[in-house]
C-alpha cells in the first residue's frame, strides 16, 4: 500500500537530535522522557507512534515505542534501544554524562555510540529517504525501539514482537544499530552473534578443622577438577562465520576467612560463547556429564547443585541478496566494505532473527560503556546516510 504524505516531510538533522536524546538520563530501566523525545521527532514525518508498557513478575516496568510509516507492504525495521548503562564515577567523566556536549568533533555523553545516535541516524535515514520519494512509497518503515536492551531484556523486544505477532503484523526485514566497528565507522556489519550459557556450580563438602582433614570434606579439590576437565576441552574450531567457542570461568567462591576451617561448599560461574557448531542441549549434557565424573552422579548423593541458564541461541542471517543490499549501502555511506562478522556480545537482535533476516550496523565501539563515551559527529552523519542507502537498496529490489 502506497502512502503519500500531505506536505513535504520536514528535514531531521541526527545530531541535534542526538543530543536531545542523551539529555535523558535514561539508565536502565528509566525513560526520563527519551521515547517522547523520539516521538516528537517521528510524528511529524508521519509516524504512528504507539507507546508500549510491559510488565513482568520481579522486573521492572519498561516503556518501549514502536513506530511506522505506511500500513502495508514491506515492513523495513530499524531497531534499538534508549537505555543506557549507569555512568560509573561521576568526577571521572570531564563533561556532564547527560549534557550532549560535542567536543572538537566529539558528541560526548551515555548513550552517545550505544546507541542514542544511531536512534537518531534511523529517524534522519528515514527521512531523507522519504523525502527524496516526495512520500511516496510502497511499503512501510518502522522503529521498534525497547528501553530494557542493557537489562534484563524481559519486557522490552521480546514483548514488542509478541504484540506485533498478536497483531498480525510483520518485519520483512531490520536492522538493529548496536556499535559494530572496532575503530572505524564502515569496517564491520555483524550477521550474526554467538550463544551464550551460563553454569552455576555449587559443589558440597563438609566444614571442619584443616588439623583434622579426616572429620572434613574439602570441596574445593572437586571444584577445581572440574572446571580443570571442562576448560582443556577445546570446544570446537568454528567455522566460516563464526569464532571457536569459548568457555570462560567467571567467578569462583569460597566465602572463607579463616585459614583453619575447611569450608563447606564451593562455587563457580562459568559462561560459554558457542558457535553454530554447537547446541545448547549438547553443552549441557557435556557439563552434566563433566561434574559428575568428578563427582559422582548427583542422585547417587553427588552432593552438588549445578543450574543451566540459556542467554542466547546463536543465529546467522545468511550472506544473500540482503545482506549484500545492507553491505553496500555501508560501503557507499562510508567508503569501507564491511567485514560480515558474529563476533561480540548479544543484542536483541537474537530475538529478532526468529521473525526476520536482521543485520546490526552502527558506530564505533570503542567508547561504549566507558567514561567518557562519545561519538564523532561526521560518523553519526555518515551513519544517517548509511541507513538512507539501506532503504533505498532494500526497497528497489523486487
Amino acid at each position: 500500500m502506497s502512502q503519500t504524505a500531505a506536505a513535504p516531510v520536514p528535514a531531521l538533522d541526527p545530531v541535534p537530535l542526538a543530543q536531545a536524546l542523551i539529555r535523558c538520563p535514561s539508565v536502565t530501566p528509566e525513560d526520563k522522557g527519551a521515547l517522547g523525545v523520539l516521538e516528537a521527532a517521528l510524528a511529524p514525518l508521519g509516524f504512528r507512534c504507539e507507546r508500549l508498557r510491559f510488565s513482568a513478575p520481579g522486573t521492572p516496568d519498561v516503556e518501549n515505542l514502536y513506530a511506522r510509516w505506511g500500513s502495508g507492504g514491506r515492513n523495513f525495521c530499524f531497531a534499538g534501544h534508549t537505555d543506557v548503562v549507569p555512568v560509573g564515577d561521576m568526577g571521572a567523566w570531564t563533561v556532564d554524562p547527560f549534557a550532549g556536549d560535542i567536543i572538537d568533533g566529539q558528541l560526548y555523553g551515555r548513550g552517545a555510540t550505544d546507541m542514542k545516535s544511531a536512534i537518531a541516524a534511523f529517524a534522519a535515514g528515514a527521512q531523507r529517504f522519504l523525502a527524496a520519494r516526495n512520500g511516496r512509497l510502497d511499503g512501510s518503515i518502522s522503529l521498534l525501539i525497547t528501553g530494557d536492551e542493557e537489562g534484563p531484556a524481559v519486557n522490552g523486544t521480546t514483548k514488542v514482537l509478541q504484540w506485533l505477532a498478536e497483531k498480525g503484523e510483520t518485519l520483512s526485514a531490520c536492522v538493529v544499530g548496536e556499535p559494530t566497528n572496532p575503530l572505524r565507522l564502515g569496517e564491520m556489519m555483524k550477521i550474526g552473534r554467538r550463544g551464550s550459557l551460563t553454569a552455576r556450580l555449587t559443589v558440597h563438602g563438609m566444614q571442619g578443622h584443616v588439623g583434622y582433614p579426616h572429620l572434613a570434606d574439602n570441596p574445593i579439590p572437586r571444584l577445581l577438577d572440574i572446571l580443570t576437565l571442562l576448560k582443556t576441552r577445546r570446544l570446537d574450531a568454528g567455522n566460516v562465520h563464526f569464532e571457536p567457542s569459548n568457555l570462560e570461568i567467571t567467578t569462583v567462591d569460597v566465602g572463607n576467612p579463616a585459614n583453619n576451617v575447611i569450608p563447606a561448599s564451593a562455587k563457580a560461574v562459568l559462561n560459554i560463547r558457542y558457535s553454530t557448531e554447537q547446541t545448547a542441549a549438547g553443552l549441557k549434557d557435556w557439563i552434566r556429564r563433566s561434574v559428575a565424573a568428578v563427582c559422582g552422579p548427583e542422585e547417587n548423593g553427588g552432593r552438588y547443585d549445578l543450574v543451566l541458564e540459556d542467554g542466547a541461541m546463536p543465529f546467522l542471517t545468511e550472506p544473500g541478496p540482503f545482506v549484500a543490499a545492507m553491505a553496500e549501502a555501508v560501503e557507499a555511506g562510508t567508503g569501507r566494505k564491511p567485514a560480515l562478522s558474529t563476533t561480540g556480545g548479544t543484542s536483541d537482535a537474537r530475538f529478532i532473527q526468529a521473525f526476520c533476516p536482521v543485520v546490526e550496523f552502527g558506530l564505533i565501539g570503542q567508547t561504549m560503556h566507558k567514561v567518557d563515551e562519545r561519538a564523532g559527529v561526521a560518523d553519526i552523519e555518515a551513519l544517517a546516510r548509511v541507513y538512507e542507502g539501506m532503504l533505498q537498496r532494500y526497497f528497489a529490489a523486487a
